[in-house]
């Protein structure tokens, strides 16, 4: 890793929020260089609107930054949109665009350009309309990379939240929740714990499918049959894990204040709990990938955008965590 790494940033949908997020956090210096790979046209057209003086820095490839951009500067990688973009209407013509943005990002990881990569949300609904099957940065990312298995962990101040399975249908769930799938996503939890956050030897709290983590079989089986035999395999291999839990229960201060995550079955088991008690201050992280990314925790927001009224605490935190990450030691 280079003495002064840089970061890359991608704007995300650019009718939302995301360009006007990085514009205000180009207000103050970073401890390192920060890419933000948009179109400068877009973020200069929206720092106008938002009243932001803004100095744009063009680079690229050719002439990497080696320092920080001072307070009011941001640097941006060029990248060409496919429409112009009207604040806060959606385009299917700028759906290439957002791809291309993510795509040099995590290129540049993998080449060694960037230490890690930070997101700001994207509309999915926009990009699977203009023709693109697109489920999320997350196996997005995972698919560019040729990683098999990701995981999908949100963080915030005193609680962790990692998922079995991500953006699926919930009639679609059960069938998901496989041995195979569990020992994948849990070693991978633990081990990226381990590395990237420096714990040890991690507790991990697993919560149970069906409520009442299927009540001793009366209420599902998914619990005997599937989860409880995969989890007595991996505390075979070292993990303190402790469920399956009811998930009604296990969110509570007896439970939380003795682990480290919690790996929840499904995205609307785990993930309401944390945005209740973090949201504006929680970071998406995407577990299991060859380079570090961290997300805001938010979605477009098309009202807000070019309004100037909105918070950048969740961008904050996830470039702060990625900083983090990228420099964390390996537990001993």
């Amino acid at each position: 890793m280079p003495h002064n790494p840089r970061f890359a940033l991608t704007p995300g949908e650019p009718a939302g929020i995301g360009p006007d997020l990085c514009l205000l956090l180009a207000r103050q210096q970073h401890r390192h260089p920060l890419i933000c790979i948009a179109s400068r046209a877009l973020m200069q057209t929206r720092a106008l609107q938002l009243g932001l003086a803004i100095n744009l820095i063009e680079v690229g490839p050719a002439a990497w930054p080696q320092q920080p951009a001072a307070a009011g500067s941001l640097y941006v990688w060029d990248t060409p949109l496919g429409a112009p973009v009207e604040t806060g209407q959606l385009n299917g013509a700028n759906a290439v665009y957002v791809l291309q943005t993510l795509t040099r990002a995590a290129q540049g990881c993998l080449d060694g350009h960037f230490a890690g990569l930070v997101t700001c949300p994207v509309h999915k609904g926009i990009i699977n309309e203009a023709g693109i099957a697109f489920s999320g940065h997350t196996e997005f990312l995972a698919d560019l990379t040729g990683t098999p298995q990701v995981v999908m962990m949100l963080a915030t101040h005193g609680l962790r939240v990692a998922l079995v399975t991500t953006h699926l249908p919930l009639k679609d769930v059960a069938g998901a929740i496989t041995a195979e799938r569990l020992l994948k996503v849990t070693r991978i939890l633990h081990a990226d714990l381990r590395d990237k956050f420096g714990i040890a030897k991690p507790r991990i709290l697993v919560c149970g499918l069906n409520p009442h983590a299927g009540e001793g079989g009366h209420l599902g089986r998914e619990e005997i049959e599937v989860i409880e035999p995969a989890l007595q395999q991996l505390r075979e291999e070292g993990m303190d894990l402790i469920g399956p839990l009811p998930a009604d229960t296990l969110f509570t201060p007896k439970h939380l204040e003795h682990c480290d995550a919690v790996l929840a079955m499904y995205h609307d088991q785990g993930l309401p709990v944390l945005k209740y008690k973090g949201f504006g201050a929680a970071v998406n992280v995407t577990l299991g990938l060859p380079i570090v990314r961290t997300s805001v925790d938010h979605g477009t927001a098309l009202d807000l955008a070019g309004t100037g009224r909105i918070d950048s605490g969740s961008l904050q935190v996830a470039l702060e965590t990625a900083y983090q990450m990228v420099r964390r030691p390996v537990a001993g």
